[in-house]
Formats: C-alpha cells, structure tokens, sequence
C-alpha cells in the first residue's frame, strides 16, 4: 500500500494569520507536510478523515472538545494568552515570530512521531570554504561574514562559527534558541531525522543561513576532529548548500584536518614583523604535519586600511571592505 504523505492541518478562526502563516509553512522548501488550513470548525471536521491527521496545530481560541475526533498523531497549541489552558498539548507560543514557531513545530513532530524522513535530493555539491589567520584581531571574522553574505547573494551559502569568544552580539543565539552544541548533540540520534533537526537549529540573516555559535566557547575545546568530519560530512550530504563558510580558530580540534577539506583557505595577516613571525611558524607546521596541501590552496590578503568599517550584520555587503571581499569571490569564481 502507498505510504500517504503526512498531513498538518492549521485551525485558526483568526483567518488573516491562518492565511499568512499558511502561506509561510508552504514557502519552506523542506517542509515535511501537506498544510491543510481551516478557519471554521465544520469546514475541518468535515474535510479530514480521523486517523488521517499527522499534526494538528489549533489557535488556543479556536480549540474545540469535537476536533478530538480527529486522533491525530500529535498536536500542538498555538498559545495566545500566555497561560497553559490545554496542558495536555504541547503549547507555541502564536504571536513570536514566524521561524520560531515553524522550527518550534518541525521539533515537535521529529520528536514526538518517530517518523524518519528520507534525505532530500541533493541540489548541490558542497564546497567547503575556510578561513583562518594566526594572526589575531586581522579583521578575520568581519571578512568571513562580508565573504558569506556576498556569496549567499547568488549561491547557497552556509556560515559557521568557531571561535572561542565571537563577539559579534547578532550571531549569538538567544536563551530559546539552539546552537552549534546542539547540532552536534543531534548527530548522535536517528539519522533519518538529522535534516529536520538542522531546520531547528538554522537562522536566517537576509539570504545566509547561519548556525548561532556555542555559548560557552569552552566547550568547543572538547569536541573531537571526528565528531566535526560527521557533522560536515551530513551537511555535505543534505546537498542544500554550494557554500559553506567556516570562520576557524585554535579552539577546535582538528584544525589543520579541516583547513586541508577545504577548497579554498582565507589567512589574514599584517605586514608587522610580529603578525609575520607567527605566519612563519604556522607555515612551518602545516609543513612538519604534512598538510602542504593547505599552503597551496591559502590566499594570504594584508588587508587595506579601511575608512569606515561595518558596525552590524546588515551593512557588511556595503562599503569598501564589501567591495574589496567582491573582488575575492570574482576570482575564486572565475
């Protein structure tokens, strides 16, 4: 017998944000459903068949005793008064932004169903791009995100962060948000349900996707070089992404390992005598690790002196540094 396609259904007599969070959930490529939407009792009773609904998502106002005929497989509250009136259900919260209740949902349904869903087709190869300077304070990950941002004009790009102490306020994740921690953390779970769970896990500042960086950088120190070639070999095999951008530090495990997966490597530097000595030595070790195939794939860039730098993630792709990172992906294109 063919395996129907699971089915949600969305009931919200509030009709306009029935209609544009239906329209949202339908824009996501990944989407694991059919969406069914329902703005009256009768209208959804009579439309769906009990036993037939895979996730049911009701508005808290909306909710009904008559809609428990329909059994579905799970069911979800989209909370609106901010108190547990159906503690029975998991409870959203409605009125939070959309992606939130959308990832909100997907780790529901993948935790309480334990349905695997199979891996997408792949649309891409991934090609892995890394950068990483031992010279500190070069502007590195100021580049790395002007560098992601500008290629995710065009390419499907991912970017991941890897440094101990990120500094950059707008990536870090919020206390209800997940992070680079828990991605790994699903590795160790049910395969088939790795590409849902990264959906959970993904942000979106204008056309990258990003992954919020630890909070404890600390915790990047006892991740093994193994437990990352697994983490990006099922990245790799999602085949969403074309660009993967990884802004790396000393704090991983490995380092030298990813540097050499990498297609292209990105070191920053200074031209004080410093910044140059410790080049040499970083040189010297790839050298006496047999990783020479990273020095041959490394574009060393002294960066200019720029006039005015960006100050939040939204102005990265105007200004001198935005045109002067173009001119490194014209090349890296050609």
């Amino acid at each position: 017998m063919e395996q129907k396609e699971p089915v949600l259904v969305l009931y919200d007599r509030e009709e306009e944000y029935a209609r544009l969070f239906s329209e949202y959930l339908k824009r996501q490529k990944e989407l694991p459903w059919q969406i069914h939407t329902y703005t009256r009792a009768e209208e959804l009773l009579a439309g769906e068949k009990s036993g037939e609904v895979t996730m049911l998502v009701v508005a808290e106002s909306s909710c009904e005793e008559a809609l428990n005929t329909l059994q579905p497989t799970c069911q979800a509250i989209l909370n609106e008064s901010g108190t547990l009136r159906f503690h029975q259900f998991p409870n959203i919260n409605k009125y939070q932004e959309a992606g939130q209740v959308w990832k909100e949902l997907l780790a529901l349904y993948v935790e309480t169903t334990g349905i695997r869903m199979p891996l997408l087709c792949a649309e891409y190869k991934t090609r892995f791009i890394g950068m990483y300077s031992p010279v500190h304070r070069c502007l590195q990950s100021t580049f790395a995100l002007t560098f992601a941002q500008l290629m995710a004009e065009k390419h499907a790009t991912l970017y991941l962060n890897f440094e101990h102490y990120v500094g950059i306020i707008e990536l870090l994740p919020e206390r209800q948000n997940r992070d680079l921690a828990d991605l790994l953390y699903f590795l160790a779970g049910d395969e088939g349900k790795f590409p849902l769970r990264m959906q959970t896990v993904i942000q979106r500042k204008g056309n990258l996707d990003y992954i919020p960086p630890m909070r404890n950088g600390q915790n990047l120190l006892g991740i093994t070089w193994e437990e990352w070639r697994s983490l990006f070999q099922r990245i790799e095999e999602l085949g969403k992404y074309e660009y993967v951008i990884l802004d790396l530090s000393e704090s991983i495990q490995g380092l030298l390992d990813v540097l050499q997966m990498c297609i292209k490597v990105f070191t920053l530097t200074r031209e004080d005598k410093m910044s140059q000595c410790k080049l040499d030595q970083y040189e010297q070790l790839l050298s006496l690790c047999e990783k020479e195939e990273v020095k041959g794939k490394t574009r060393k860039l002294s960066l200019p002196y720029f006039q005015r730098l960006p100050v939040e993630m939204e102005q990265y792709t105007r200004g001198e540094l935005a045109d002067y990172v173009r001119k490194e992906i014209e090349t890296l294109e050609e």
